[in-house]
């Protein structure tokens, strides 16, 4: 999937998200009296080139951005390669120009959000390119399995690789889980739910096929299928077109659980609407790139 740059806006997270999680990433690296070894450099300006060391996904540049001028305005970065797009090994990314000490003490910071954050958006374009193969139509979201303090940043480079975003956090919509119905049942909790928070959507995480013929005629906006094969998917998916046939819109669909690169295939040529992998934020391996002087 190639990310047009009329998007390149959508795929950034929030400056203010951004600025904060440089100025704590920073203040671990310089606490309390600075870049000891970097003071010893004279302060000379210099060039460096931001290089993959593999093929990939470019994602956090507007943290290596920030990260740079928090520590030093005079150090500009250009970028040859947008948010979003492939890379190639070997590939020159971008050139930062500015004073060396400043240069190098940024250089770790940097590179660590855009290794981290690329390898995000790498595996999660390795997961929509899988699940598109199928001719299916689902699409690839993400969980709420991410870094402590980076959830904004990781589901920025999910959307980088391709992918779309679950709920950001507990309070943007309401969904039940198993551990839930330990102490509601899904009718009731529908029925609460629309009665506390009528412009809420409501989502039903359901382990079986009766559960999910439950939630749909209770009226849930979405129904997570848990841990269920292709084979009980599909039957899923049918009970909602029946239940719901001639609706300008069905009971958004969602299977969860037991997918890698392997089965996603399967599971996207089912007809569920998304396929969310907790893989994206919580297993993505760094790509390398590099920081190339002179």
């Amino acid at each position: 999937m190639e990310i047009s740059k009329s998007d390149s806006a959508w795929l950034h997270p929030p400056v203010n998200v951004v600025r904060e999680a440089v100025a704590r990433a920073l203040a671990e690296d310089l606490s309390p009296i600075g870049d000891l070894t970097s003071s010893l450099v004279p302060p000379v300006l210099a060039e460096a080139r931001i290089v993959s060391r593999e093929p990939g996904r470019l994602a956090g540049t507007m943290c290596v951005n920030e990260t740079f001028a928090a520590v030093d305005p005079d150090v500009v970065v250009s970028w040859s390669v947008d948010e979003g797009a492939a890379i190639s090994a070997g590939e020159v990314l971008g050139i930062v120009r500015g004073p060396l000490p400043s240069i190098l003490t940024a250089e770790r910071t940097a590179l660590n959000f855009l290794g981290h954050l690329s390898g995000i958006a790498t595996l999660t374009n390795n997961y929509v390119t899988a699940a598109a193969a199928s001719g299916g139509k689902a699409r690839v979201w993400d969980t709420r399995k991410t870094i402590p303090g980076l959830r904004s940043l990781a589901k920025a480079a999910v959307r980088a690789g391709g992918g779309r975003n679950h709920r950001g956090n507990l309070s943007e919509w309401i969904l039940v889980k198993d551990n839930h119905l330990v102490g509601i049942g899904i009718a009731q909790a529908i029925a609460t739910s629309r009665d506390r928070w009528p412009g809420r959507t409501v989502q039903v995480e359901c382990d079986t096929f009766d559960q999910c013929v439950e939630a749909l005629e209770a009226g849930a906006d979405a129904v997570l299928l848990d841990n269920m094969a292709p084979e009980e998917v599909e039957a899923c998916v049918s009970a909602a077109e029946v239940r719901q046939g001639g609706q300008t819109r069905r009971t958004l669909l969602e299977v969860s659980g037991g997918v890698n690169l392997e089965t996603i295939g399967a599971y996207a040529a089912t007809g569920v609407d998304m396929i969310s992998v907790g893989a994206l934020t919580n297993s993505a391996r760094v790509i390398d790139i590099g920081f190339d002087l002179g």
